[in-house]
């Protein structure tokens, strides 16, 4: 038997392009729509984190804390969504998570934002939005070809960009019209949301339904080595997308002076290129194999946070450096998950990206908590950008030997069923 190449290790043999039904690109097209309204959702509070600081009198962790929370929790309920979508399929759970999410929503816009408890217990039901992408994945996996999976997974990551549609009509709305309407109009976007996938979405014909009970499939998830090294590359990718999404206003305004409108709409820019850069991650990484890509990605998000710890004038350095690192970070969140629905079994793509998904969420969770410390303690962030940059080059080490080295054993054998 011939002894495959190093390029034919890292990257799957070339197959002929199977044929994608239209109501597959219908199911990816609405399954991106709801992650993108459950994340619009979950962000809700991170542009008013400055205006909530302000008005309560919050110091820079109780800031850091209030927009961290979502973050966390739906991280960790990603697990067991995960697994649940493994079992009960996107048509059940996506309206589900809908549905649940318009509660939180409807509570901190109406009577939940007038302190810091409030605030906090309505963002931790927010967090059931956050857990829309463990739902997500799976359901678009399972209706797509190998060969097409790293771009359609990619193009359902930019669902993430409802953080975007949260930073640039929350402040908006709330200087306009007061603080209740952008969370009504969201909880009704996402009841019209739970009413449509209710009626149109359909799981994929023919596709893998476990059978054992959760906390076993639970325990197997945690055993495969794909797991732990995808959530170790998730945390940093999309936990530092996370992280500066929801911390970027505030260290716009803070470490540069900016406002709040003009700090959000920068967020804005940030996340709206990130999640154009995941598409294009999954893509390449059906092309040139997702550990080039990671590779690529991490090499330029160290480089930024090594030189915006500098604390550079934003123009024009400052919005390179960042703007850098947001197609970094999204295009290195593509390529992960490439290389899960490369390497997951079937049916446990659900379970491991709840996991994975869980990871990528609790890297997002730490770093405005670290942000806000540091600056409370120092006066400055560049600490944490070094901290960012160090964290970025062991990923990156990690990814060129490990990662690799698993790939490389793993997907002659992926190939063989």
């Amino acid at each position: 038997m011939l002894q495959p190449s190093r390029k034919q290790n890292e990257t799957p043999a070339p197959a002929p392009a199977a044929p994608v039904s239209g109501q597959a690109w219908l199911m990816l097209a609405l399954a991106t729509v709801g992650f993108a309204v459950n994340f619009w959702a979950w962000a809700l509070l991170s542009p008013l984190g400055p205006r909530f600081k302000d008005d309560l009198g919050l110091s820079s962790f109780q800031q850091s804390l209030l927009v961290a929370v979502p973050v966390v929790v739906g991280s960790l309920g990603r697990i067991p969504v995960g697994a649940l979508t493994d079992r009960f399929g996107g048509r059940v759970m996506f309206p589900l998570v809908s549905a649940a999410t318009i509660m939180p929503v409807l509570y901190l816009g109406l009577a939940g934002h007038s302190s810091l408890t409030a605030l906090l217990v309505g963002g931790f039901f927010l967090g059931i939005g956050g857990t829309a992408f463990a739902v997500g994945v799976p359901f678009v996996n399972a209706w797509f070809p190998p060969a097409r999976r790293g771009l359609a997974i990619g193009v359902f990551g930019a669902g993430m960009g409802g953080t975007a549609i949260s930073a640039l009509t929350t402040v908006r709305l709330v200087k306009a019209h007061g603080m209740a309407d952008p969370f009504l109009l969201t909880a009704a976007v996402l009841a019209i949301y739970a009413v449509l996938a209710a009626l149109v979405l359909r799981d994929a014909p023919g596709r893998n339904v476990p059978t054992e009970p959760l906390a076993r499939r639970l325990a197997a998830t945690l055993k495969l080595g794909i797991t732990w090294q995808a959530s170790a590359l998730y945390a940093v990718a999309f936990g530092g997308y996370v992280a500066f999404s929801v911390y970027l206003p505030t260290y716009l305004k803070t470490g540069y002076g900016l406002a709040t409108a003009d700090a959000a709409n920068r967020m804005a820019g940030f996340v709206l290129l990130a999640v154009a850069m995941r598409p294009v991650g999954g893509w390449l990484s059906d092309r040139i194999g997702p550990v080039r890509v990671l590779a690529a990605a991490l090499t330029v998000v160290f480089s930024g946070a090594f030189v915006q710890a500098f604390t550079p004038d934003l123009a024009p350095v400052g919005t390179i450096a960042f703007l850098a690192m947001a197609a970094a970070l999204g295009a290195g969140s593509g390529a992960v998950f490439a290389l899960v629905v490369l390497l997951a079994p079937a049916d446990k793509v659900g379970s491991v990206t709840g996991v994975v998904g869980a990871a990528g969420g609790l890297g997002g969770f730490l770093p405005p908590l670290v942000m806000g410390s540091l600056y409370g303690a120092y006066g400055s962030y560049a600490l944490g950008l070094v901290l960012l940059a160090a964290v970025a080059a062991t990923a990156l080490v990690f990814t060129g030997t490990g990662v690799r080295h698993a790939l490389t054993r793993r997907v002659p054998t992926v190939q063989a069923h």
